[in-house]
This record gives C-alpha cells, structure tokens and sequence, in this order.
C-alpha cells in the first residue's frame, strides 16, 4: 500500500483561520477547481520518516521551507487506496514565491512527445469554508480535524 506524507499549513488573518491548498500541475488538472485542490504531499519513501517525508514534499512543490511545530493528524485513506499522514503546521508562504519541482508525460496523449509539467502550478491561502470547497473530498477531514484541535476539542 502506498503512502503519502504532507503539511496542512495554516494562519490566522484578522481573526480568520486560513489554510494553504495547492493545486495539481499537468494538463489534466488545467481547468478543475473545486474539489482539486490539494495539501502539499507526496509518497513516503521506503525506510523514510513520514514527517521528514511531508517536509521534504513541502520543499519541492512549493520551493518554501515549512518551520514550526508539528501538530499529528489522524491518517486518512484516499479514493485511489493511498494513506496520506499529514500534520498541520502553522507557518507562512507567500503563494506567488511558489517553485515546484516536475514531472515528464507523453503530451498530448499518443503523440510520443514527452513534455515537462509543474507538479503544482499554483498554491493559495483559502478560509476553511473555502477549502472545504477546494480541497479534495477525501482530505475534507484534515480541515474538520484542524478547527477541532484548534480550538482545544483534541
């Protein structure tokens, strides 16, 4: 079973708890929005420490360096059998510092022509309601997960 690691970055603006979502590069994910978006993740390498993991994932999809502390949250299995352990973090990016590293695909399809894509292409701060509206359904719960340990619930 593959596993994923990430970070759940977040802040509070004004009063408001906002979190860092990022979107998936690649001609596939071109127009989709809602229910797109992700956390920055990506798989845990076999022996690797999952958190050491999200970290590293966090460096090469955004080109931002995490810091603070890390705050476990539950693991969640996604639609295509994936474990994503993920911890939330509070920190700071500015989305339009965002480098991501990339990926080579056959493009367009069955031209034999590879072509280099962002894995991410773009990353953006989203109130939680926003988010909610974002984020993949799968790591909805990361976002439920969050309020509640922020406001003492866990």
């Amino acid at each position: 079973m593959k596993r994923t690691a990430g970070l759940l970055l977040f802040r509070e603006t004004s009063g408001r708890l906002e979190v860092l979502l990022v979107h998936p590069g690649g001609p596939f994910w071109k127009r989709k929005d809602d229910g797109a978006w992700s956390i920055p993740k990506g798989l845990v390498e076999q022996g690797e420490d999952p958190l050491a993991a999200a970290k590293r994932e966090f460096r090469e999809e955004t080109g931002g360096d995490p810091g603070g502390e890390a705050i476990p949250m539950q693991p969640l299995r996604q639609g295509n059998g994936k474990i994503v352990h993920a911890w939330a973090m509070r920190g700071q990016f500015d989305p339009a510092t965002l480098v991501s590293n990339t990926f080579s695909m056959e493009w367009p399809l069955r031209s034999g022509q590879q072509q280099e894509f962002p894995e991410v292409d773009r990353a953006g701060w989203f109130s939680i309601e926003e988010a909610g509206r974002k984020i993949i359904p799968a790591q909805a719960p990361l976002l439920r997960e969050l309020v509640r340990k922020l406001a003492g619930g866990e």
